[in-house]
């Protein structure tokens, strides 16, 4: 029984130690985006921005997008039957700038999503060899666009994405947001990725998708991703199927962007998510979600326990410190390369737990079809349940 149990707490050393690994592998193949040598041509791009209901964050983002260095670009944003103050803002955005032209969305058709019903009206309107997608709470340095397109050519990639600087104000972005970046920077080996050219060994980030527009094409558009809620990671997978090529690359230094305004938004759109990212494939959802709690939470939790006295047979203390030591390192390096409070790796216990609760709902919501995002229901997805 002792051996059992000593082989049991033997087990979360052994897969952290290969997150820690992953990890350290990827700060050498993720390069950062202002590290690239400016090209001596740039293609005309297109930048492309869905909006609905952003009147507090499109100025700013439209102006940092107007401010930009590059020698050809047009901006497109298309108000996606917003509610609030956002086509007022575009209009009066539109007539300081004839870089801007402001799109007024269609009506949501069946069997489509909003984001990606923006995304392809924008994209039929767009004149660029090249079509940026981004988020209208993105904030742009004046040479992102010069230094993305420099990072595509000399990747000679056709997708590129990238992670950005994510600011985290309340307490509750601080422990949600996290997550998926630090998802993929301990999950997904870019080297071996970039390699192996599988769809299950991709990573893309919705906030910032450049496209070379044949390949956005090839791929059918957003139209070949109409329904899935995770759009962008749905994207790069048909980007590999098609034998197309893909990269991300860090660009903290130069997009920033709050995703979320609170937790209640934070714990929405995770909601939304989670279940998503794996493809609505439940056995394995919910496999990993408890293996997760296995290796993240029963460490600490069971040396607390041992501490009040309560009898764990078997139990090895040292072990358990030494899982916990390596899933602080690992939350450590995430959070100093990446940008956010380093406080958080001494959290990451509730970090973890409160993302496996969310992780519970997220199918709980898909399996009944009450998944929501900005005031829309979203049609309830093909499951596979093995």
């Amino acid at each position: 029984m002792n051996s059992s149990l000593t082989e049991h707490q033997n087990s979360p050393i052994i897969f952290l130690g290969v997150l820690l690994l992953i990890a350290l592998s990827n700060l050498l193949f993720l390069r950062r985006l202002e590290r690239y040598g400016r090209p001596a041509q740039f293609p005309r791009l297109s930048v492309l921005v869905p909006a609905r209901n952003e009147e507090a964050n499109i100025g700013p983002c439209v102006r940092s997008l107007l401010a930009q260095d590059y020698p050809d670009f047009e901006l497109l944003v298309l108000d996606d039957e917003s509610s609030d103050q956002t086509a007022q803002v575009l209009a009066s955005l539109a007539t300081e700038d004839h870089r801007l032209r402001v799109l007024s969305g269609q009506p949501l058709p069946a069997g489509w999503l909003g984001k990606q019903w923006a995304c392809q009206q924008l994209s039929q309107a767009a004149t660029g060899e090249l079509l940026l997608f981004t988020d209208a709470d993105t904030l742009h340095h004046p040479q992102t666009l010069s230094d993305a397109v420099a990072a595509m050519l000399a990747e000679r990639t056709d997708l590129l994405s990238a992670f950005l600087r994510e600011e985290v104000v309340s307490w509750g972005e601080r422990l949600v947001v996290p997550i998926f970046l630090w998802s993929i920077f301990s999950f997904l080996p870019l080297g071996l990725a970039y390699w192996l050219r599988l769809p299950a060994f991709t990573a893309a980030n919705g906030q910032f998708l450049l496209f070379r527009r044949r390949a956005y094409e090839q791929i059918g558009r957003h139209a070949a991703v109409r329904q899935h809620a995770t759009e962008d990671l749905a994207l790069v997978r048909h980007i590999v199927i098609h034998g197309l090529r893909w990269r991300l690359v860090d660009a903290g230094q130069r997009i920033r962007c709050r995703m979320y305004q609170d937790f209640p938004q934070a714990y929405e759109g995770l909601s939304k998510n989670l279940f998503a990212v794996f493809d609505y494939h439940v056995l394995f959802f919910v496999l990993i979600w408890l293996w997760l709690g296995v290796v993240f939470l029963e460490p600490p939790l069971l040396l607390a326990l041992s501490l009040v006295g309560v009898p764990l047979a078997g139990f090895s203390p040292g072990l358990a410190l030494a899982a916990m030591a390596l899933a602080f390192l690992l939350w450590g390096l995430f959070c100093w390369r990446f940008g956010f409070p380093l406080y958080l790796a001494c959290l990451y216990p509730v970090i973890m737990a409160l993302v496996i609760f969310i992780a519970l709902r997220s199918l709980l919501l898909t399996l009944q079809g009450r998944t929501t995002w900005k005031g829309r229901t979203l049609s309830r997805p093909k499951i596979h349940w093995v």
